[in-house]
């Protein structure tokens, strides 16, 4: 008897486990992976499945696409996880493939979560894979490139699953009401397209959240005719105010400040406002979007609006004092101001162009009119002399090239290139300006 057999004997079982499709023809979603013609599915009609990661968000069908696959194939399944199984279990695992074998079948290894496999889990699994006596199918709900091992890596293929959409779920949702067998279909439960509709938006494109959402949601049906209905007032106490929560270490956590980024940089208000909101309601930390406006106001508006800077500083330190409810109000007052600002990224060029610079300059001296001259042995030593002070100088600039403050034994190099957007249009023009005055001076002193 198979898990998907012995779900199904158990009265008790939950919805979501015992409607769990078993052949590839009822799965839903994943169209890119197991519609006609589409990887997975040819793996099933060959009867040949090779290694592969399955890489994607709780709910999408990771475990089901295995089990399917074993079953499609007529290959024998092992299953482990990588938090609970040790080396003894891998090499149990081992010895049943091995009689499998010999009994002409080959196995398919189903390790879940396999971004948490340690050395030695690698170690005795290795081998196997690499002469394939066991097939891998491994899931994770992290990026395989940041956590799995390299050398498994590169002995599977890997598989990307999206979110299940709006119309998968409510798809996954009425077959769940119409199976009498497996699902809810002999109550005959009358449920509304709209009440489908939310309880698909509700579970975010997972469809185990979905049928454990309308499981719980039946509970509370009123009679109708010869069956029930499910009310829409029903699901405020399934649903409720349920957060869009993530994993804070995880891919989707990262998705959400690049997007919140990207779309303050491409000048997005409306959009970066959607991100932030959904940032914040997925339980994200309101200080790690301030953090990004903040390098945002350097490395993407910079001087183009000079005040971008102090107001996400300013919204930083408002959020600090007012408290979460009042201060998300001043991150979202920076974020749209930062979105609605012209753009320049050539303070964050010229930082890295310095820095480069610098780097290749291992010896760079500092002009000796540039150093201080504190004691009487220094000021022999000429530190300080010839200095011009500024504020004492035409215009509040010292012009000529000599007075330029760049090490003297260095090819001069301009860091600093202004865009014509916003305030920095106004700091070319000055720029320009002072280069004619010191063309002036350098002409006058020849």
């Amino acid at each position: 008897m198979d898990l998907f057999q012995q779900a199904a004997s158990e009265d008790h079982a939950p919805l979501a486990w015992r409607m769990r499709p078993r052949r590839l023809a009822d799965y839903v979603g994943q169209p890119a992976l197991v519609g006609p013609g589409k990887p997975l599915r040819r793996m099933a009609e060959g009867g040949t499945v090779r290694s592969m990661i399955l890489w994607g968000p709780p709910g999408t069908g990771k475990t089901t696409l295995a089990e399917i696959l074993a079953e499609e194939s007529g290959a024998h399944l092992e299953r482990l996880s990588a938090v609970m199984a040790g080396v003894k279990d891998i090499r149990e695992a081992v010895d049943r493939a091995r009689a499998a074998q010999g009994q002409d079948r080959s196995t398919l290894l189903f390790l879940d979560e396999i971004h948490r496999l340690n050395k030695s889990q690698q170690d005795a699994l290795l081998p196997h894979v690499e002469s394939g006596l066991l097939t891998l199918i491994g899931a994770t709900t992290e990026n395989p490139s940041f956590e799995v091992n390299s050398a498994l890596l590169s002995r599977a293929r890997v598989h990307v699953l999206k979110s299940l959409s709006e119309a998968d779920l409510i798809d996954v949702l009425q077959r769940a009401l119409d199976n009498a067998e497996r699902g809810l279909g002999s109550r005959r439960i009358a449920v509304d397209d709209e009440v489908l509709t939310l309880l698909a938006r509700a579970a975010a494109g997972d469809a185990r959240r979905a049928l454990g959402l309308l499981e719980t949601a039946c509970d509370f049906t009123v009679p109708e005719g010869d069956g029930e209905r499910l009310p829409r007032e029903a699901l405020e106490d399934v649903i409720g105010h349920q957060a869009s929560a993530f994993d804070k270490q995880g891919d989707h956590f990262y998705d959400l400040l690049s997007a919140i980024h990207k779309s303050v940089r491409s000048s997005r208000p409306d959009a970066a406002l959607l991100y932030i909101a959904r940032f914040l309601q997925g339980g994200g930390d309101p200080l790690d979007v301030i953090r990004r406006l903040t390098a945002i106001a350097s490395e993407d508006v910079g001087n183009a609006d000079p005040k971008a800077l102090p107001l996400a500083m300013a919204a930083w330190d408002a959020y600090l004092r007012l408290g979460d409810y009042e201060g998300q109000r001043a991150i979202a007052h920076a974020a749209i101001h930062l979105a609605v600002a012209p753009k320049s990224n050539a303070v964050d060029q010229a930082w890295n162009r310095a820095k480069a610079f610098a780097a290749a300059q291992p010896r760079l001296e500092v002009p000796t009119y540039l150093r201080n001259a504190p004691t009487k042995l220094m000021a022999s030593l000429g530190h300080g002399e010839g200095y011009r002070y500024a504020h004492g100088e035409p215009n509040g600039y010292p012009a000529g090239s000599a007075h330029d403050c760049w090490p003297e034994e260095l090819p001069y190099e301009r860091f600093y290139q202004p865009t014509a957007y916003g305030q920095e249009k106004r700091y070319a023009q000055i720029m320009e300006w002072r280069a004619e005055l010191d063309a002036a001076a350098d002409r006058e002193s020849r």
